[in-house]
């Protein structure tokens, strides 16, 4: 097994661990660092330490020639599952600031894209993420870690404005990946 989908699997294991301190009652108590309970504050590290992996893990079988059918199936659920998590749980905990519109478009790009991507892979072709998809990938990441460590003390308005901004380029992001791969689509219906 290579070392980009070892860090792989190591994110699908953060997941579950990232979750279950959420319900251990002795963790809701506040550690006086950004109004965060003890349970909040595992998650969010957990949240910054399992994305992290995902960059290192790309980049590591970019460099080393570890790019796997496995890692190519894998990566891209790990990074879906993760995102959504977050996004979930900071919906329960402020569902104004993050509505739950808002996530269900997210999750509908995702299935889209996904869905496209499987269409593809049947076609024996390879969709590269495009611009668009990356800027989404990144402002989400922001505005999440933003909002999962409480704004770092800042105003809560500059984590609205990336987390929307990030919502804008998924829609985009969605769209020019339905456009430029329409072919597909249309091909297998």
């Amino acid at each position: 097994m290579t070392t980009a989908n070892k860090l792989t699997i190591l994110r699908v294991i953060m997941i579950p661990v990232m979750i279950a301190p959420l319900y251990i009652e002795a963790l809701e108590k506040g550690i006086g660092f950004l109004n965060l309970s003890i349970a909040q504050f595992i998650f969010a590290v957990l949240f910054v330490i399992a994305s992290l992996t995902d960059l290192l893990d790309g980049y590591i079988a970019r460099k080393f020639n570890q790019i796997t059918t496995f890692g190519k199936f894998l990566d891209p659920i790990a990074d879906k599952v993760l995102v959504l998590v977050a996004l979930l749980y900071l919906m329960i905990l402020d569902p104004i600031r993050v509505p739950i519109w808002a996530v269900m478009i997210i999750i509908m790009r995702e299935f889209m894209v996904t869905g496209i991507r499987l269409l593809a892979v049947d076609k024996g072709s390879v969709i590269a993420a495009s611009p668009y998809g990356k800027f989404k990938t990144a402002s989400t990441m922001v505005a999440l870690v933003l909002m999962l460590f409480n704004d770092f003390g800042f105003t809560p308005w500059i984590a609205n404005i990336i987390f929307y901004i990030a919502i804008l380029f998924t829609v985009i992001s969605g769209v020019d990946y339905l456009l430029k791969n329409k072919k597909v689509v249309f091909e297998s219906i």
